[in-house]
This record gives structure tokens, sequence and C-alpha cells, in this order.
């Protein structure tokens, strides 16, 4: 499916029909603005701009870290479509389809600037983040910055 959407996007699909909805134009995104829409759509969707920018903030801060791939469709696709892979709705075999209008929309209005220029950076440097009902996922100890949301970041 990743492929298919991503082949999609590079020959300059500018419409995509949201699930249970009649179909949407929406802004044609650039493949880079696509992967952080969708980054941010999937990781923060219920928890509205203030999530989703914190998202874009860690792909973002991930893209000018040496130890991250440097693109953000890099990012967000690094380790693959199965599992272990950085971003958990990515590699979890379901459909990447956004499915909420509202939220989907927010997400493809935030891409595009963020990707201009992040207005700050609300996760103070995060590289990582997980829900806050989860126990820490890691082994290796990181510093947590801050809590924006569900979500807890880390660097």
């Amino acid at each position: 499916m990743h492929r298919l959407v991503l082949a999609a996007i590079s020959f300059g699909v500018g419409a995509v029909a949201i699930v249970g909805t009649p179909a949407m134009a929406e802004t044609e995104l650039s493949k880079e603005e696509r992967c952080l829409a969708l980054a941010m759509y999937w990781e923060a969707k219920a928890e509205g701009a203030d999530g989703m920018i914190a998202v874009g903030a860690v792909v973002l801060n991930r893209v000018a870290h040496s130890e991250f791939p440097g693109s953000v469709c890099g990012v967000v696709t690094q380790g693959g479509e199965t599992p272990p892979c950085q971003f958990s709705w990515w590699c979890d075999g379901k459909s990447d389809r956004p499915t909420e209008a509202e939220a989907w929309a927010t997400a493809r209005e935030l891409a595009p600037s963020l990707l201009i220029e992040l207005p700050y950076d609300p996760t103070k440097g995060g590289l990582f983040f997980h829900a806050s009902n989860i126990d820490v996922p890691w082994r290796i100890k990181r510093e947590r910055t801050v809590q924006i949301g569900k979500h807890i970041y880390y660097r």
C-alpha cells in the first residue's frame, strides 16, 4: 500500500479520497510535505495543531540530526514497512489513507509551512516520543524534554 501511495504522489496526484466521505479537493502537496502531513496526522490527529506541530518538530529535528536520514520521507519510512520501524502507523500493515477529514486538513495545512520554517520547537530538541499511557519503550536512557498532550518527548 505504501509504495502505491508514494508512486501516486511522485506523479503529482493532487486529490485523496477520505474514507467514508466524498472525494475532497486538496492542495497539492510535494512528496516531503505529504510524508510530514501523514506523520503528523497519524501520530497526533486527536491532539490538534499543537500535537501535530510537536510531531512535525520531531521529524524535522531528525532530518537535521546526523543519526537519521536526511529527508522527511526518509525519516518517516526509516525501518521499512515491517517492525521494527520508527513510526508504528507506517509499519502496522494497515492502510495509511487518512480517514478523518478535519484532522487531515489540519495536517495538510501545517506541513508545508513547517518545511519552510518551524516557527518554534515545542519539543525542545525532541528526537523521540511515545504515548503517555505506555512505559518508556527504549533501552537507552533519553533526556525527557516535555509532555504535549498525550505524548512525552525526549532528546
